[in-house]
């Protein structure tokens, strides 16, 4: 196995003997087989010349199960192959000229090649220049993000089709050799470009179903009811949880990515949905097995069990599977039936109190919006000298307290804005508020940095700017896996510069490709706090 996707790969080069996340050298080698047959279908399809949403359906959801965290689970991963391979090998009868298809287009892992040689044959570091190797993994990796966006998306009911157009296009594009580092690196910025549309998408998605974020107060403390525990972040799931908990006296908590559920209108009606417990994701095994109760995991991030203390309640659905976690079957956007939790946790005891009081969110666009006279008043008062853009992961490394600490050394003047659960390092601080407005804005998931991009934009509208880098925003970003380089490559194709990130930069990105980045958007890596104030709010 080779892997680098995520921030925490091994001394920040990559991982070959078991993922840092758990997964282990099977189940990489597998979806590296999985990555390179869907590059395959790509190319079959775009020369079909007529939209398929099965074949784009599949095409995202391959991507979607590859992202860090979500798919534990080798016969899970053979079975997208095998679908994969079929489907493909159903287009092909259509086309006429086969030999003059792409490799991965004829390819088939059914051929008697061991995973460990496909994977060699196929993986990330058959591509041996390193700079094209680096675009082309930076490109993928966005994808993969902007594949989960836009599959939370169209289980609501809406499709992109441009989206699912270009993921296929960019797809076969990362595998043509006579592209040119620079013909990668506009691909790349087209990347960012798109999963734009993907947040927007998710966005209308979201808040078309479930109406627009508000201000909430989310209790901390559990009840003496039994429950269930919710985590990932699809709110389709979400919903058809809480229809079929109604009346049966079982509660229903978020935990980690999907606290933002509480901020939408049409989940406040269910009086048995109370509120969220515990902190990010990495938590987890601590926290789940304190709450008693069965556990969803709707999307990722799963941390790989120590022990069975809670293996017989972890559920997982959709794109996500871990071994020995029970699987609740239905496609994405299909009902699926929840009755099997909701026995089990009518047996459990509630679940035990680890927190006290309450965290405040909802500040997604709409909202802020609302109150934009207050924040234009106090940005020209000078009561608010600078919003600070600390959106992205969290994760499990000692390097992010620098996050909690950034955050606490933050003058009083500064208003944190966030999304995502890197929120989860300083939401509970209490860092009180500027003529009403508190100073940790939270606008909800990962996908919710659309929101802060859209606030951004509204502010350069209100201003008159020309550029949306004159406004007094500074970001300073924390990233752990592919929904946050979606996120990234978001940013830049919106213009935005000076990007700080960390705690590291990503493994996968040569240094000649660091230099692209550090010459046209000034992007840079995160240093100490007292440094990075200095460079980010008092400079």
């Amino acid at each position: 196995m080779f892997c680098y996707q995520c921030q925490e790969t091994v001394r920040n080069k990559g991982c070959t003997v078991k993922g840092v996340c758990g997964k282990t050298a099977e189940v990489a080698d597998l979806q590296d087989v999985l990555i390179y047959v869907t590059k395959g279908l790509a190319q079959v399809y775009n020369r079909l010349g007529e939209k398929n949403v099965e074949v784009e359906d599949r095409i995202a959801d391959n991507l979607f199960t590859t992202i860090t965290n979500a798919n534990f689970n080798p016969e899970k991963v053979e079975e997208f192959i095998v679908d994969t391979l079929d489907m493909k090998k159903s287009l092909l009868a259509s086309i006429d000229d086969l030999e003059s298809l792409p490799k991965e287009a004829g390819f088939d892992m059914r051929d008697g090649l061991s995973e460990a040689a496909k994977a060699e044959y196929i993986g990330v570091l058959a591509t041996e220049d390193e700079d094209v190797r680096s675009l082309r993994e930076l490109i993928t990796y966005g994808l993969k993000g902007m594949a989960a966006y836009i599959r939370h998306a169209n289980v609501l009911g809406y499709r992109d089709d441009d989206v699912h157009a270009f993921m296929a296009d960019a797809l076969e594009k990362i595998t043509d050799d006579s592209l040119s580092v620079e013909d990668l690196v506009n691909l790349t910025l087209q990347t960012g470009e798109h999963g734009v549309k993907a947040m927007a998408l998710l966005d209308a998605a979201n808040t078309g179903r479930y109406g627009h974020p508000e201000i909430t107060e989310v209790s901390l403390e559990p009840r003496d009811n039994p429950g269930i525990l919710i985590s990932g972040h699809d709110l389709g799931d979400m919903e058809a949880l809480l229809q079929q908990t109604e009346g049966t006296g079982v509660d229903v908590y978020t935990h980690s990515e999907m606290l933002p559920a509480n901020y939408y209108p049409a989940f406040k009606k269910y009086d048995h949905f109370v509120g969220n417990y515990g902190g990010s994701w990495w938590h987890q095994r601590e926290e789940f097995k304190s709450f008693n109760g069965p556990i969803l995991m709707t999307t990722n991030c799963i941390v790989p069990p120590k022990d069975d203390s809670y293996i017989d309640r972890l559920y997982t659905t959709g794109v996500a599977s871990y071994p020995g976690a029970t699987f609740i079957e239905g496609e994405l956007g299909k009902d699926k039936d929840f009755s099997a939790l909701i026995e089990q946790a009518k047996n459990c005891p509630a679940p035990e109190k680890i927190e006290e009081g309450t965290i405040v969110g909802g500040f997604a666009h709409n909202q802020v919006f609302a109150l934009a006279d207050k924040v234009v008043d106090a940005i020209k008062s000078g009561a608010i000298s600078k919003f600070v853009v600390m959106g992205g992961c969290d994760g499990r490394q000692s390097d992010r307290l620098y996050y909690e600490e950034f955050a606490k050394a933050l003058p009083d003047d500064t208003v944190i804005l966030t999304a995502g659960c890197a929120k989860y390092r300083y939401n509970k601080f209490h860092l009180g508020d500027i003529d009403g407005i508190p100073r940790v804005l939270d606008a909800g998931q990962c996908n919710d940095s659309y929101s802060l991009a859209v606030i951004a934009l509204k502010l350069k509208e209100i201003f008159g700017l020309e550029d949306i880098n004159e406004l007094p925003i500074v970001y300073n970003i924390a990233w752990y896996e592919q929904k946050a380089v979606i996120v990234f490559l978001s940013l830049l194709a919106l213009g935005v510069k000076n990007i700080h990130l960390g705690p590291t930069l990503p493994a996968f990105l040569s240094e000649n490709v660091v230099k692209v980045l550090v010459e046209n958007f000034q992007v840079s890596p995160i240093t100490t706090v007292e440094e990075d104030i200095k460079k980010l709010i008092t400079a």
